[in-house]
């Protein structure tokens, strides 16, 4: 779909979370419907305004067509059911904005809904093995947690580049620092270096408080028209650019050079469809998994040099009052992990102004990110602007 086609054609309408907790008590069923429902209501829809369906699982939460019935559609025009985790979860929303840019359905909920931390744990053991072809690869020598996935990515980092664990627990300190302020995040206590330095070592080099929590949760946003968008409760935020795509996995030889992740490949395109650059990105929600993937996606999306991420986040610049405040709800580190929509839900607070306390002046334009390309070898990205 050519740029000019997409840029600024749909919008979002609503955000929505069920409650973020380490135990629900209720099925990812539940979750979806309480998140759509109240994604419906912050965009002054109903149920009966909806005509599609998305979302992305990877064999842990319920499929559109069972959340269908249950929210009492009898007709979806459009759904997506996609296998993948969160190097996906903003290519569904791009994929959608799409259907709605082209008439094939007016007005699409995206949602995730997990029990992450009570029912099906990231990478847990005691489970059948993963239809992905590397497993069978990495499981007979137990390297298969995303902590160990991600640890070999960010030593090779820190060989090359000198980058330091000092630089993870600044990433992890500001967005505490911003969770504090975000009566939905599960941490809200402030901590500090000597706090990060005192957790215990998961996979060094990382330490627990590099590492996004376990959640049981569910987001979901609403996606129409432009024009539709126009005339809601709240107002439209903007599909200016998404981009998404891939092709090699960590374990592939396709992709040698473990420090460049594949949004280096992507943002190039992105930033063309949206007619910007990193310049104009007023906030930064990135896929934060762990800390280390903060600072390689400021290096692979422009925002500093290869290699500069630690000291560019040491500098100041990623805080609430820095030049490119990041993950401003807290991030998946102290927020709450929902798999990556609850990054594209707080950008959308922020560009209508509505984020309470940790809201960032001036936002007109949102870059939200998904996991940048690492195991699944895939990413997308969306970037978000206010009405222009």
């Amino acid at each position: 779909m050519a740029a000019d086609a997409f840029r600024d054609r749909a919008a979002l309408a609503g955000v929505g979370y069920a409650p973020f907790s380490r135990d629900s008590g209720v099925s990812t069923l539940s979750l979806a419907v309480d998140a759509i429902t109240a994604a419906l209501d912050d965009a002054g829809l109903t149920v009966d305004d909806v005509d599609g369906l998305a979302t992305h699982r990877v064999g842990d939460s319920t499929p559109p067509w069972v959340v269908a019935p249950s929210l009492g559609l009898d007709d979806v025009r459009w759904y997506l059911d996609q296998f993948g985790g969160g190097s996906v979860s903003h290519a569904i929303v791009g994929q959608a904005a799409a259907a709605c840019a082209l008439g094939l359905a007016d007005v699409i909920v995206c949602y995730r809904a997990i029990n992450a931390r009570s029912e099906f744990r990231m990478g847990a053991t005691g489970r059948g093995s993963s239809p992905t072809w590397d497993a069978q690869y990495q499981a007979p020598y137990g390297y298969f947690a995303p902590p160990q996935q991600f640890a070999m990515m960010a030593r090779a980092h820190m060989t090359r580049y000198g980058t330091s664990t000092d630089h993870f627990a600044q990433v992890a300190v500001q967005q505490r620092a911003n969770a504090v302020l975000n009566p939905r995040a599960l941490r809200r206590e402030p901590i500090n270096a000597d706090d990060h330095a005192a957790s215990r070592w998961v996979v060094e080099p990382f330490r627990l408080l590099d590492c996004c929590l376990e959640t049981d949760a569910a987001c979901a946003v609403v996606v129409t028209s432009a024009e539709r968008a126009r005339d809601l409760r709240k107002p439209p935020v903007a599909i200016t650019a998404a981009a998404w795509g891939g092709g090699h996995m960590f374990v592939n030889e396709g992709r040698r050079d473990l420090t460049v992740t594949g949004a280096a490949a992507l943002a190039p395109r992105l930033y063309a469809m949206a007619g910007l650059g990193p310049g104009d990105i007023d906030v930064a929600e990135l896929y934060d998994c762990f800390t280390y993937s903060v600072i390689v996606q400021l290096e692979d999306y422009g925002f500093c040099a290869k290699g500069e991420g630690g000291p560019f986040v040491a500098s100041g610049a990623t805080a609430r009052g820095g030049t490119l405040p990041v993950n401003t709800h807290g991030g998946f580190l102290s927020e709450g992990y929902v798999h990556g929509l609850n990054h594209l839900a707080e950008a959308v607070q922020q560009v209508r102004g509505e984020a309470g306390e940790r809201q960032v002046p001036g936002v007109e334009v949102a870059l939200s990110t998904s996991q940048p390309g690492y195991v699944m070898g895939s990413t997308s990205a969306l970037i978000l602007t206010g009405a222009r």
